[in-house]
């Protein structure tokens, strides 16, 4: 009897303490919801100080009388580094774009009537015939249509003015992650010193060395990031510039949003190389200039296609196994099979944030669950080791 009773005390502590886990949980998805603002400043905070890392080492190498600068005034550098570095690529791209933009705006409907090719023709016939279209269908005019209402300059300027009636809010949110990101940057193990606080004792020793790592790859994978959409954008606008013969501003601003498409991951590039071969053709045969290479319809496509394929062959056999390998050092069908639940999870958002989750989830496993059979295997070893 005293037996059962003991058996039934440990089972009544045991979910006792997976109810308060639960409780504790639930409370912390609550508080997380109400203070999403809140998080999301510390996060980008987080990333700023994790690019800004290689710049504040490299700042504290340099003496004057064999003293450093202190760590606040190097901090306060590095953040003015990567905003001048900011404000570079806007005020140097917006220009572009906007330009790409008024092109796009000024062709007209009927502009394509004297330019168009035998091919788009024939395509026309075809889709006429296939789909029993109204005859006098031309995608041409579709696709100019859409362009048109999807890049109308007057979105813009509504947008804009969206954006001046919540200026407040955005100069909180700017304010709010220059000042936690200089704190982050100025002490290296801020956030780690946080969140080891928090830890049991047993384990905080651990979490701490986890917390590096985590850093460290993180720090790689986000500049890595960075240099991957530079080099894929600088790939394409040299393709569509002197290969396809685009125009100097259009070819940059093409260049720009295929490459910042990059970021999302597999999917990504296949709607920069899209969007922007449908930009492309429209340029060339919809606009009153003569732009991009002297070859047919089809060819031209062909061209543009090509240039956006040889981009993707470089990102995908030398930059990302590069990034993957110094971030994550998974193997290219499990970061797939992670995209595609992150896909289902959360969308694009969900995508965009999953190598960085999936390195935190893989640290901390292989830190905290060394001799679980299936995180050694997964992990290669019971620790992740770095070079």
């Amino acid at each position: 009897m005293e037996e059962n009773n003991a058996i039934g005390g440990k089972y009544t502590e045991r979910l006792a303490r997976f109810l308060l886990i639960m409780a504790v949980l639930v409370v912390l998805y609550f508080v997380a919801g109400y203070f999403k603002n809140v998080l999301i400043y510390i996060a980008v905070a987080g990333v700023v100080s994790l690019i800004a890392r290689p710049i504040m080492a490299q700042l504290r190498r340099v003496r004057i009388r064999k003293k450093s600068a202190p760590d606040a005034l190097l901090a306060v550098f590095s953040i003015l580094f990567i905003f001048a570095l900011l404000a570079a690529v806007i005020s140097g791209v917006v220009p572009v774009v906007r330009h790409l933009v008024t092109e796009v705006s000024k062709i007209g409907s009927t502009t394509s009537m004297g330019t168009i090719s035998d091919s788009l023709k024939n395509l026309n016939q075809f889709l006429i015939t296939t789909f029993n279209l109204e005859y006098g269908f031309k995608i041409e005019t579709v696709v100019i249509d859409y362009l048109k209402s999807a890049m109308n300059i007057n979105i813009f300027g509504s947008f804009i003015g969206s954006v001046a009636s919540a200026v407040t809010s955005l100069a909180i949110g700017i304010f709010s992650v220059v000042f936690i990101s200089f704190f982050f940057i100025k002490d290296d193990h801020l956030l780690s010193k946080i969140i080891a606080a928090i830890a049991p004792d047993r384990l905080e020793l651990k979490v701490t060395g986890a917390l590096g790592d985590v850093e460290k790859l993180l720090s790689r994978y986000f500049i890595g990031l960075i240099v991957e959409m530079t080099i894929v954008g600088l790939i394409d606008f040299i393709g569509l510039f002197l290969v396809a013969r685009l125009d100097f501003s259009s070819a940059l601003g093409i260049a720009f949003i295929a490459g910042l498409l990059n970021i999302i991951p597999y999917v990504g590039p296949w709607i920069g190389a899209a969007f922007g071969t449908v930009l492309g053709v429209t340029l060339k045969f919809c606009s009153a200039g003569a732009i991009g290479l002297n070859v047919g319809f089809w060819m031209f496509i062909a061209v543009l296609l090509c240039v956006f394929v040889a981009a993707q062959l470089v990102d995908n056999y030398l930059l990302q196994p590069w990034i993957y390998s110094t971030s994550v050092k998974a193997s290219p069908l499990e970061i797939f099979i992670v995209m595609l639940m992150a896909g289902k999870i959360g969308g694009i958002g969900g995508m965009l944030v999953a190598i960085p989750a999936y390195t935190v989830l893989r640290v901390f496993a292989a830190t905290l669950f060394p001799d679980v059979k299936f995180i050694r295997r997964l992990t290669g070893s019971g620790t992740i080791q770095h070079n």
